[in-house]
């Protein structure tokens, strides 16, 4: 069904879309609930990660079939951007997410700026893998979408509480993840001008990806879970990828 069908500006603007769409759906139980048991989210964030992590590897596969060396160089580099990044944020005063409820336009800016050091390489994996195929984009972009739900979920729990009405805490964990769209055209432009950079830039994409899950997401959940329990969930979202690629 995806034969013939070339993505275009359209394709990424609408699926890079649907990825911060998703973190709005986040906030969903908290209009039954204001009170997620933090058992449950570090499980959701654990089994959110086993997709992406699953997704990182996919990325790793699509740029090796390409040109393995090429690719383990972005893997590399995106390793390293990451973790410069992130050790010049921690040198600085960041915003934190609560702080959105007072947010200005001009604090609302610097925040995105923040994120898109978390952000940003979903947003390159969603352009790239668009560059790749139509099929490949879908899958990427699902699984990022997927992803973002816990994310959109934690971010309510910490606007909600403050007095913030839930319907425009999703509005805040959309916005949370707007780098993703932002930063899923300018990749998809560049793979589409420049098809030799596409194996480094999924290397790139996906050694970021690797480094957030190991580094925050899963030693955050860690200590809020036990072990075993965050093990069980991480590799049932990758079971889960693999079901989501076979059925697509």
């Amino acid at each position: 069904m995806w034969r013939g069908i070339v993505p275009n500006i359209t394709t990424v603007i609408l699926s890079s879309a649907l990825t911060a769409l998703a973190t709005g759906l986040g906030v969903i139980p908290l209009i039954f609930s204001k009170a997620i048991p933090a058992r449950l989210m570090s499980l959701a964030s654990a089994l959110a990660s086993g997709l992406l992590l699953a997704a990182a590897f996919q990325l790793i596969s699509k740029g090796m079939a390409d040109n393995a060396g090429t690719t383990i160089i972005g893997i590399i580099a995106g390793l390293v951007l990451i973790t410069v990044s992130r050790k010049w944020l921690e040198r600085r005063t960041s915003p934190d997410v609560g702080e959105l409820a007072k947010a200005d336009v001009v604090g609302a800016v610097v925040m995105v700026g923040v994120m898109t050091v978390h952000s940003f390489p979903e947003g390159i994996a969603v352009g790239l893998a668009l560059g790749k195929s139509l099929h490949f984009g879908f899958l990427i972009s699902l699984v990022i979408a997927l992803h973002n739900i816990p994310e959109g979920l934690a971010i309510g729990l910490v606007l909600v509480p403050q007095g913030m009405r839930t319907w425009k805490a999703g509005l805040w964990s959309i916005f949370s993840s707007l780098p993703q769209p932002l930063m899923a055209v300018p990749a998809f432009l560049l793979v589409s001008a420049f098809e030799p950079f596409l194996p480094f830039g999924l290397g790139l994409a996906a050694g970021a990806m690797i480094w957030m899950i190991g580094a925050e997401v899963l030693p955050d959940a860690c200590g809020k879970a036990s072990p075993r329990s965050i093990g069980a969930a991480l590799t049932v979202g990758v079971v889960l990828m693999l079901a989501i690629e076979f059925l697509i």
